[in-house]
């Protein structure tokens, strides 16, 4: 496969976790792959890396209200959602939470914070090949954030090309 210089695709999707925004609600955006992923030309997108944030609007870390916990969690899916699945769907290119709790008292910044990124393309040998035009990022934050959570994806990509038999079939299995 021939392939492109490496370069770098970010979107951002606020998740909620405010109770202006609500909790337990799935928020989602689609990415345009249109300029990258053409499966009948034969060109497809490969992901090598990605690195996840989950912020407040200005990309500083989410308070929490009070002495509680919280948890947000995001994925980065071939297909739209309507709400989170589980990391073996296979629209999943990646995915994660994070858990945090406060034990001083008053609202602040949390003593104790929990990743899980679970699936990321760089745990794969090859990293992630995506064959079709529009990925989306969405994800759901629970209660005692104080203010929305924002997830925020940076993706380390290259354009290959396929022949256009195996490029179709991809494109397909990930619809």
């Amino acid at each position: 496969m021939a392939k492109s210089d490496s370069f770098f695709i970010r979107h951002t999707q606020n998740i909620g976790g405010s109770t202006a925004t609500g909790t337990g609600t799935y928020f989602e955006s689609a990415i345009d792959l249109g300029a990258y992923v053409n499966a009948l030309g034969k060109s497809v997108l490969r992901i090598h890396n990605i690195a996840v944030s989950l912020t407040d609007s200005a990309g500083t870390s989410v308070e929490l209200e009070g002495t509680y916990s919280a948890a947000a969690q995001f994925q980065l899916v071939t297909q739209p959602q309507s709400d989170t699945v589980l990391p073996s769907n296979k629209a999943v290119i990646a995915s994660g939470t994070v858990n945090a709790r406060r034990v001083d008292s008053g609202d602040g910044l949390a003593s104790q914070v929990y990743e899980a990124f679970d699936n990321l393309p760089q745990l794969w040998t090859n990293g992630y090949l995506v064959a079709v035009d529009t990925i989306y990022l969405g994800g759901e934050a629970s209660l005692r954030w104080y203010g929305d959570v924002y997830v925020s994806v940076t993706m380390e990509c290259t354009v290959e090309t396929m022949n256009t038999a195996a490029a179709m079939a991809l494109a397909l299995s990930q619809q």
